[in-house]
């Protein structure tokens, strides 16, 4: 009985047929006694070592060069725009959008209500905010777009860390989505490490469903427009926010904290911190404009971060009404150290939850927010790891 798995059925193996080595060197000298299997033998141990070592060079050059281009032309985009020098912030958007308002009441605290006094930008306005780093901030006046075939946008755009697109919540905003479409794909194809961030401005004064309603129009009407443009991968932040809250300061940190490149290193020394001390929230506040640059792993909470905002605020007024400064006091070896500048308040009727508050430098304050147990019975225990964490932020930004 034969089977499908008869030996019978295999077919003999074919013989094995000679073919020329691909890796042999033919020169004019010595064509003619290439043909000799004992010459080839002999010449070809050296040859077949050289041509070996120049294709897998040749190999790895090609390798390395396609997976450069294919990461660049379909590889994601990264989400923190790393890089080099100050924080770059351009404001853009359409006229009475809040754009000037926005930067006034960050950078340079001035009161919500003087902002409607400010006269309409006309011109790329450049100002900085002196602090731990320099924030340079622009804004484009509304008859100039920065999408026009004959605008160097590379002159504006080639040195900007993020680009902040201020929507006006309360007019009508079509206008502005369509030219919001229009910068993110100039952005998205000449300059993809800009991040692009959208504030839907002035929300005060909305009820909560209408307010949540529009913002989730918008961002949805944004994210079709790109999908249909070729651009769906476009990583695009939204932001509910008014000069007459803290949601304008806590969405001004969101876009600054992903232009430093220290924030990986700042958000492990407090996370490493909260862990040590049983800290509930630790955040590290700029003094002057109330943007904190860091904060720990947990999540955070409206309230407290509202409370440690104003604390910071009271303290940066008290400094300058009666002038505290760090006053040097010796040291054993002769040299002087500055009096370090801290509080400490409660701020829950049960007088369980407490806010600390400890000056890093004279631009940097390191706030914490601690329940029971962490704010007497382990003071010495919290001042002493505040003193290393100090001391490893002033080696970061020194760096």
């Amino acid at each position: 009985m034969r089977t499908l798995f008869s030996e019978n059925i295999l077919s003999p193996s074919p013989a094995l047929v000679p073919r020329p080595n691909p890796f042999e060197l033919l020169l004019p000298s010595s064509a003619p006694a290439a043909t000799s299997p004992s010459a080839s033998v002999q010449s070809s141990p050296r040859q077949h070592e050289w041509l070996t070592q120049y294709s897998q060079s040749q190999q790895r050059v090609e390798s390395e060069e396609a997976a450069q281009s294919s990461y660049v032309s379909n590889g994601p985009r990264p989400q923190y725009a790393r890089r080099k020098g100050n924080p770059r912030l351009f404001f853009m958007g359409l006229r009475k959008s809040g754009k000037s308002s926005v930067q006034k009441v960050v950078f340079q605290k001035m009161s919500p209500a003087d902002t409607l006094f400010l006269e309409p930008t006309t011109r790329i306005e450049t100002d900085s905010l002196q602090s731990f780093v320099t924030i340079e901030t622009a804004e484009m006046p509304t008859q100039l777009s920065a999408t026009l075939p004959t605008w160097d946008h590379h002159a504006i755009f080639s040195n900007v860390g993020a680009v902040i697109w201020v929507l006006d919540i309360q007019d009508e905003y079509l206008s502005s989505i369509a030219s919001l479409i229009e910068t993110a794909v100039l952005l998205v194809t000449h300059h993809p490490r800009i991040t692009f961030e959208v504030f839907i401005h002035k929300t005060d004064g909305l009820s909560e469903e209408y307010k949540h309603d529009t913002f989730r129009e918008v961002r949805q009407r944004v994210q079709d427009e790109l999908s249909d443009l070729g651009h769906g991968d476009r990583s695009v932040s939204y932001y509910q926010t008014s000069i007459f809250d803290h949601s304008i300061f806590e969405a001004m940190s969101k876009v600054v904290q992903k232009l430093l490149p220290q924030l990986p290193a700042m958000e492990t020394l407090l996370n490493k911190l909260c862990s040590t001390c049983r800290i509930q929230k630790a955040y590290l506040f700029d003094t002057g404009s109330k943007i904190y640059v860091a904060t720990d792993a947990s999540p955070t909470f409206l309230k407290d971060y509202e409370v440690c905002s104003d604390y910071v605020d009271v303290v940066a007024d008290i400094k300058q009404i009666y002038g505290w400064q760090g006053h040097g006091r010796a040291r054993a070896g002769g040299e002087e150290a500055s009096a370090v500048g801290e509080s400490m308040v409660t701020y829950d009727q049960s007088g369980d939850t407490y806010v600390y508050l400890r000056e890093i430098d004279d631009h940097l304050s390191l706030l914490c927010v601690m329940g029971k147990g962490s704010s007497v019975d382990k003071r010495m225990l919290i001042d002493y790891n505040v003193g290393i964490l100090q001391q490893a932020l002033l080696q970061v930004f020194k760096v």
